[in-house]
């Protein structure tokens, strides 16, 4: 998706260099001025979305990080895998891909892992300071290999939410940020219940609702309609924001 927005910036910028005849006549100049700043529009808006978060010392890790939504999923499946510290947990990586993977935790944590601590912001006001642990997306969607018609990536998880499967979803430059992590260690240990062991995404420049835990299966999609009530998440299916950006 950044490729094919920098092949259409640089096809403007060709257009632009090419067209110093127009450029001299009056409406000419207008509407290339127009393009140019299309142009720098959608480069700021590239520039913000691939960013980094802030990251922060370890002195500066929150003494408690607090869970929310589920803390406990109730399923007789989930709770079986934590009775035998999800020794058998599965993770799989599967749609619009060439190479569909099924993960062990073991296979996820001999992977390269980063190490990063962020700052988690609630929508409903609270924040906490935590050091996350796991391999990055990108990672593992290259790996598996994306196919060329797939936009989204849409997470499944094992907690249900009034009778519901929770689920969310990210597009690809946020699939493929460098602080985008599948963690499963929160301050050096294994992910607590309540913060989503044993996996869960950090997409550390959306909201907290947007970081999906009780990892399942990571599904590469061409468009999110017919996927729970087709808005691309859980509580965007009841009138959260799609994008929820900080």
């Amino acid at each position: 998706m950044i490729g094919r927005r920098g092949i259409v910036a640089g096809l403007l910028g060709g257009l632009v260099a090419g067209c110093t005849k127009v450029a001299q006549s009056g409406p000419g100049g207008r509407l290339l001025d127009a393009v140019e700043d299309w142009n720098r529009a959608v480069h700021r808006a590239l520039t913000k979305r691939t960013a980094l978060a802030r990251e922060f010392a370890p002195a500066e890790i929150s003494p408690t990080f607090r869970g929310n939504g589920t803390i406990q999923p109730d399923g007789f499946d989930y709770m079986m895998q934590q009775a035998a510290e999800f020794a058998g947990w599965r993770l799989a990586v599967d749609g619009l891909v060439e190479r569909p993977l099924t993960l062990t935790l073991d296979q996820l944590k001999a992977l390269p892992q980063r190490t990063q601590i962020t700052r988690h912001d609630c929508v409903e006001g609270w924040s906490a300071i935590g050091q996350w642990t796991g391999p990055q997306l990108s990672r593992l969607l290259r790996l598996a290999g994306l196919r060329p018609e797939a936009r989204y990536i849409v997470f499944h998880c094992a907690d249900r939410l009034s009778g519901s499967p929770y689920y969310e979803s990210i597009d690809l430059i946020d699939a493929f940020h460098p602080q985008t992590i599948v963690a499963h260690a929160l301050n050096g240990a294994p992910l607590p219940v309540k913060n989503g062991a044993p996996l869960r995404l950090r997409v550390e420049r959306q909201l907290g609702y947007k970081h999906a835990k009780y990892l399942q299966r990571i599904e590469a999609v061409a468009s999110l309609r017919g996927i729970g009530g087709g808005k691309g998440g859980y509580w965007e299916d009841r009138g959260y924001q799609w994008y929820a950006g900080i």
